[in-house]
């Protein structure tokens, strides 16, 4: 497992819903509506940091929120815009192979023959795998692909070796 001391920002307040309090919610997890199942949610507010008890769910394609002591549309209103932010202990365990996107941003990439690739700048969702974006010489599109294109995920040495040719 890699080192996440930080905390993890996994979505933001887009509006309110109703009168009773209840907040619109953009996730960034996967699936969507699992981020109500991570409270206490930190909470970067104008004001600082508040940490809040959650629940929620979803409701259409809606991911739909209310922290405790929130009772009104008002008092909901305030969060529109804040950052939602968990520390990754919340996050269950996962099998092997599998990775958070955010244990791999960061991490440098260099091919089977050692040579430099760059650094994994972000990760995007295809629909068939999931694809790292690497910023190095120049911008590159790699496929996430387990054994065949990612050989070694190597936390020790934050970096990750892939079967993939400089001049791709």
């Amino acid at each position: 497992m890699g080192q996440r001391n930080d905390k993890l920002c996994v979505g933001h307040i887009t509006g309110v819903q109703g009168l009773k309090g209840w907040v619109k919610v953009f996730s960034s997890t996967d699936p969507r509506e699992n981020i109500v199942h991570y409270s206490p949610w930190m909470m970067e507010t104008g004001e600082g940091v508040k940490t809040l008890d959650v629940h929620g769910r979803l409701q259409g394609r809606l991911v739909l929120a209310k922290f405790a002591g929130v009772e009104t549309r008002e008092d909901a209103a305030e969060f529109i815009g804040d950052k939602i932010y968990i520390w990754p202990e919340q996050l269950p365990e996962l099998g092997q192979d599998e990775y958070y996107w955010s244990d791999l941003i960061g991490m440098e990439v260099e091919s089977i023959q050692a040579q430099a690739l760059g650094r994994v700048d972000d990760m995007l969702e295809t629909g068939a795998d999931d694809v790292m974006v690497i910023k190095g010489d120049r911008e590159r599109l790699i496929p996430f692909v387990i054994d065949d294109i990612v050989r070694k995920v190597d936390f020790d040495r934050r970096c990750i070796i892939v079967d993939w040719q400089p001049d791709y």
